[in-house]
């Protein structure tokens, strides 16, 4: 086929137009690039224990926050020094994670270290696409079998000194390793047949060995039976550790006044449950009221209309009482992606009304609607007291003006608003050392009256690494600062309810200490310090 080639002057096809002149990346922009940039980096330097992967991103936060802090800070409008305050405190905490998770590396090294290293050097050879020799590869797949092979007899013996968590992490590193191993081999086979000849056989050797490397693991350091969910692994990151983790979220409280607060609206939330209870006829025995309200179950097949209805009822009542703008595509669409969600977790009416309106709208289903939609590149500064702060904050909305009007919808709503009181609590004082994941699963079985399976899978998700430390607690304080700024912005009648939930969505997400610093046109200075004290 004969391709074509049709010139297309300019001067003929279309104006000239000038080019605008370049005054320099405004930081809406460079928070896009910083985005693509660490993704892109990411994508390639694929191995996270590579010493290489570090170095990479390392270098790249520090270049990027050097260059951030020598622009003209005070020359900005509060829109773009929000914008720089949020890109600072990320590159700030990601070198803070990049150095942890050296750290933790560093503990990994007896499961690793006799065999990681050539793996990785392999694999980043052919990411340079440099010269490989089929023999020499084979060798070196050789070299690491045998090695792993020792080291599984000295795991089998119980010969390896290594904490859980690190055995945990260790295990997932393996896994890893095997996948970009995989990916080593199908690179070159087919294109490559000499160096494919050299190195089929070692190198499904090794795939093997890694297999059976992480299972090993996980069964004799961690203690993980296949058969059963993985154990509870988890590792506080010290009081210190919070701290920076406070200070990135903008959240000017200790450790220990922050369980404070959770205490006090525990106390709160225990009272309105022996009200319930005792209209319920169960006096102040409140768990014994929960546990009626447990067993009130929809009928085998009928919670997919229940989602819908209980979906319904909340979009129709923001909507009547004009709370929230709700665009009609968003009221349309959540069903196709999640229903399946709502489905699979609770099949009682009063406890899935809170879920209901938490996940879809006005919670995480317009949350993430509208932040795809308005200023969607802050969507890198993701943040639990914005996202499940929001969710939250509209369960404590509807509470407030009445919505679970029968006693039964009462205790549904305050369940989970006790478990996240709880969350601030036990999360909190696991990371300070104060508690261990058992005495956490008890206190959720006796202060908020979770099911043991399910208090082990809440605390199970909350320290396995899958979330920040402050992830749990940012349910609650993030609901308490929305309501506090609430009195502030919308109590005082400076803006209406629905204008001042319109312009939460719109701003997109961030640290609620700077939402506030938007709405009210605070002053602000490239070295901010939180200090709002939001409670009490």
């Amino acid at each position: 086929m004969v391709k074509r080639i049709v010139q297309h002057p300019v001067s003929i096809c279309r104006p000239v137009v000038q080019q605008p002149i370049d005054h320099g990346e405004s930081i809406q922009h460079r928070i896009v690039r910083v985005t693509e940039d660490i993704e892109c980096l990411k994508r390639f330097y694929s191995i996270d224990i590579s010493p290489t992967t570090v170095a990479k991103l390392k270098k790249y936060y520090h270049e990027e926050l050097g260059e951030l802090e020598a622009l003209p800070f005070q020359s900005y409008n509060q829109e773009d020094k929000i914008d720089f305050l949020l890109l600072r405190n990320f590159l700030r905490r990601s070198l803070r994670r990049l150095e942890l998770d050296e750290t933790r590396t560093k503990k990994m090294d007896p499961l690793l270290r006799p065999f990681a290293p050539s793996i990785i050097q392999l694999c980043e050879d052919r990411q340079k696409v440099a010269p490989v020799d089929g023999q020499v590869a084979a060798q070196r797949l050789e070299d690491i079998s045998k090695a792993i092979t020792s080291l599984m007899t000295r795991l089998e013996k119980g010969d390896i000194e290594i904490d859980k968590f690190s055995a945990f992490r260790a295990a997932s590193a393996v896994e890893q390793l095997h996948h970009s191993l995989a990916e080593w081999f199908s690179f070159y086979e087919g294109y490559e047949p000499l160096l494919t000849w050299w190195t089929s056989q070692p190198h499904s050797q090794v795939i093997v060995k890694l297999e059976d490397l992480a299972a090993a693991i996980r069964r004799n350091i961690v203690g993980l039976d296949p058969d059963e969910e993985d154990p509870i692994v988890g590792q506080p990151i010290g009081y210190e550790g919070l701290l920076a983790d406070l200070e990135a979220e903008v959240i000017p409280y200790t450790p220990e006044e922050l369980i404070t607060i959770g205490e006090k609206e525990y106390i709160w939330c225990e009272r309105e449950m022996k009200n319930a209870s005792r209209e319920l006829g169960f006096g102040e025995d409140w768990r014994r009221a929960l546990e009626y309200v447990k067993n009130l179950y929809v009928s085998p097949g009928q919670q997919p209309q229940l989602v819908r209805e209980l979906a319904d009822e909340a979009i129709e009542y923001v909507t009547k009482n004009d709370l929230v703008t709700v665009p009609p595509l968003a009221a349309e669409t959540w069903r196709t992606f999640m229903i399946d969600k709502l489905m699979s977790s609770l099949k009682q009416r009063p406890l899935l009304r809170a879920t209901v309106l938490h996940e879809l709208i006005p919670g995480h289903h317009l949350q993430l609607y509208m932040a795809s939609r308005y200023r969607p590149y802050r969507q890198l500064f993701t943040t639990p007291f914005w996202i499940e702060g929001g969710a939250l904050y509209w369960e404590m909305t509807f509470w407030d003006r009445g919505f679970p009007q029968s006693p039964e919808n009462r205790i549904g709503m305050l369940f989970w608003r006790m478990h996240r009181c709880a969350r601030i609590i036990f999360s909190l004082k696991f990371h300070m050392g104060q508690m261990t994941p058992q005495e956490c699963i008890d206190f959720l079985v006796s202060r908020v009256g979770h099911e043991r399976a399910t208090a082990e899978g809440e605390v199970r998700r909350s320290f396995n690494g899958d979330y920040s430390p402050l992830y749990q607690a940012g349910y609650m304080l993030g609901a308490l600062q929305l309501r506090s700024l609430r009195r502030e912005i919308v109590d005082s009648g400076i803006i209406g309810e629905k204008e001042f939930h319109d312009w939460i969505l719109r701003e997109n997400q961030m640290p609620i200490e700077l939402l506030r610093a938007i709405m009210q046109d605070l002053p602000l200075t490239p070295e901010y310090k939180p200090s709002w004290k939001f409670y009490g």
